[in-house]
């Protein structure tokens, strides 16, 4: 429960800023993930009306329970915005201190809040009183291995009114790099009564019943390993999809982005889920290659199509052989 609102599951798709789209998060929604996060938007650009931040915050009824993740530094500026676009709907407004970019977290936005606990209070104990909706909010450990405040954060969090905390087990100085420290995330999760994600280096299957029971946490966000793989929500692991299902639902993720975006736009964005799709598939460089750069809708079915049949007559003739440098991604265990 999120305050007064139930999720059914206990797999969710991160928010995250290229891929955390409506036409993803509707396919990850129908695979099992159990609620949607937008793609983080900027308090700035709800507030000047920008015409991308509004198709970002773009959703469709069937991903409920619904959630906006904003970002900023300005304590005035986030209630206004967090106001603004409480009358588009959502269940739910998050507020990112996570994010590690410079960008972000240069311009005291992100993961730079962690280094302003009273601030943090200050954003949520006003997002409580203005809003109707429960207000959450996704944080790392700190800002760097001398400064691991997220105990301190958690609980500024909860006594301030946040509904639910996620948690992603790395510092912001380690950005995506070294090993997810699962002991903080059951640290917070034993700290506080509100309910707690835990989120980091979960790569399969395996690692969801792991990071459950070393941390205790009330669900589990996956980010980098959902990326052309939504099967995960289902709880199988990306060796186990064969071919079939992967062309099935490639056309189908392209048409829905095609749809959203527009043609010419759709496809661009589309490559980058394109290279995760077919990461591993035997003999597939010289397509992917074409893939990336094809410039139209049509040419890229054909090339897919192409692809399909050469696969199936190798199979007729006993020559499909993984390639050695592709073969399937299993789990690791230990993640460099």
């Amino acid at each position: 429960m999120i305050r007064d609102i139930p999720v059914y599951g206990d797999l969710i798709l991160s928010p995250m800023a290229g891929f955390s789209d409506k036409p993803y998060r509707l396919i990850c929604r129908e695979y099992g993930s159990a609620m949607s996060y937008t793609e983080f938007v900027s308090v700035d650009g709800i507030l000047h009306g920008n015409e991308r931040t509004a198709k970002m915050l773009a959703f469709d009824p069937s991903e409920r329970p619904m959630t906006f993740q904003i970002f900023g530094n300005d304590e005035v500026k986030i209630e206004e915005a967090a106001r603004q676009i409480e009358q588009l709907g959502p269940d739910i407004i998050d507020l990112n201190m996570g994010c590690s970019v410079p960008k972000v977290s240069g311009h005291g936005s992100g993961a730079a809040l962690l280094r302003e606990p009273a601030k943090i209070g200050r954003i949520f104990a006003r997002l409580t009183r203005a809003l109707s909706v429960p207000v959450t909010g996704k944080i790392r450990l700190g800002w760097d291995n001398q400064s691991l405040n997220y105990l301190e954060v958690a609980k500024v969090l909860e006594d301030s009114g946040a509904a639910l905390i996620a948690v992603h087990g790395r510092t912001k100085a380690q950005a995506y790099n070294g090993q997810a420290n699962w002991d903080a995330i059951a640290a917070i999760k034993q700290a506080v009564k509100i309910p707690v994600i835990g989120n980091g280096d979960v790569q399969c299957v395996a690692d969801i019943k792991r990071i459950k029971r070393h941390t205790g946490c009330d669900a589990v966000m996956i980010a980098r390993a959902a990326i052309g793989n939504p099967w995960i929500f289902q709880r199988k692991d990306i060796h186990q999809i064969t071919l079939g299902e992967k062309s099935k639902l490639i056309h189908r993720h392209l048409n829905l982005m095609l749809d959203f975006y527009g043609e010419e736009r759709g496809l661009i964005l589309f490559r980058k889920h394109v290279v995760k799709y077919v990461r591993g598939l035997a003999h597939i460089a010289q397509v992917k290659a074409q893939l990336v750069t094809c410039t139209h809708p049509e040419e890229f079915i054909e090339l897919m199509n192409a692809y399909e049949a050469e696969v199936e007559e190798r199979a007729k003739h006993a020559l499909l052989e993984p390639e050695p440098d592709l073969l399937p991604e299993y789990c690791a265990y230990e993640l460099a």
